[in-house]
């Protein structure tokens, strides 16, 4: 057996502090919340410190990656967060896939902002809507397909954004973007390796084999099926990640001088499929 260390995620770089000052401040100049979260794990995607810091300002919640998310699954957390009282839907704002819906959801969200601007006789004033989000939700990407110019930084790394930036999204609303913010722990060690597992948490601060054997053992209870299917192997209820990551190493012929199986690679390659959503639609969560 590899000597692989159970090395749990926790993280908070001290930008996100920053970060957290700056939401706090910047709500005073805005009508309303647009929240990104992960239609794979939208629970732990949510920044829990967002209700204290947004308390009544009109809150929109899209579910982004919805491609790769499963849709059944999304449907149910959609009319979760409507019974909540908050305004949500599903796109992926890679494609644009679904993005139609956020001129309408925001013009429903901030009703009663319009109605306050005309009765003022500024019906003409833009709404204004910060953007947050933890880490690699896709914030840019959102701003970029809705402002239609590529102004917002895009990468697939978590932690690209630094310093909030405005944008005009066209259809009298305006956009702020907000850098990306964990919160300073998880209390559910379950939580940081979701997020380590969708890449929200930068890789070069997790130990990627444990990460890998983890969401194998996951995938191995909840979606057996798609391993097999993906990796072209057996699998069963006992099997241990690392037993699953050395089959799939094997059978993928990751290996190095001697023989031995490069677990770096072979970590590496289940962490960035299930990401790609290669081995399937799947969601981790539900309400």
């Amino acid at each position: 057996m590899p000597d692989f260390q159970k090395q749990y995620v926790q993280w908070f770089p001290g930008h996100m502090a920053k970060t957290r000052r700056l939401i706090k401040e910047s709500l005073k100049q805005v009508d309303g919340v647009v929240e990104i979260v992960d239609a794979r794990i939208p629970k732990s995607s949510s920044n829990p410190e967002l209700n204290e810091l947004i308390k009544r300002k009109p809150r929109i919640i899209l579910l982004n990656k919805c491609d790769v998310a499963d849709a059944n699954a999304t449907k149910i957390w959609i009319d979760y967060y409507k019974n909540l009282g908050f305004y949500a839907f599903a796109a992926n704002c890679k494609t644009g896939k679904g993005l139609n819906q956020f001129v309408p959801v925001c013009k429903k969200a901030l009703s009663s902002v319009y109605k306050k601007n005309i009765a003022k006789n500024m019906a003409g004033k833009s709404l204004r809507l910060m953007v947050v989000g933890i880490p690699n939700t896709g914030k840019s990407s959102f701003i970029n397909r809705i402002a239609g110019k590529n102004k917002a930084v895009v990468a697939d790394k978590a932690g690209i954004t630094k310093n909030n930036q405005w944008f005009s999204a066209g259809n009298g609303i305006e956009l702020l973007d907000t850098p990306g913010v964990l919160w300073p722990k998880f209390d559910d060690l379950q939580v940081g390796d979701k997020l380590a597992f969708i890449g929200s948490v930068k890789d070069e601060v997790t130990d990627l084999e444990s990460l890998s054997c983890r969401l194998l053992e996951v995938l191995n209870k909840t979606h057996p099926e798609m391993i097999e299917e993906r990796y072209k192997i057996d699998v069963s209820p006992e099997l241990e990640g690392w037993e699953l990551l050395e089959k799939i190493g094997k059978k993928r012929g990751f290996l190095i001088k001697g023989g031995e199986i490069d677990y770096d690679r072979a970590s590496a390659v289940i962490c960035d499929e299930f990401r790609g959503g290669k081995l399937g639609r799947i969601s981790l969560e539900l309400p």
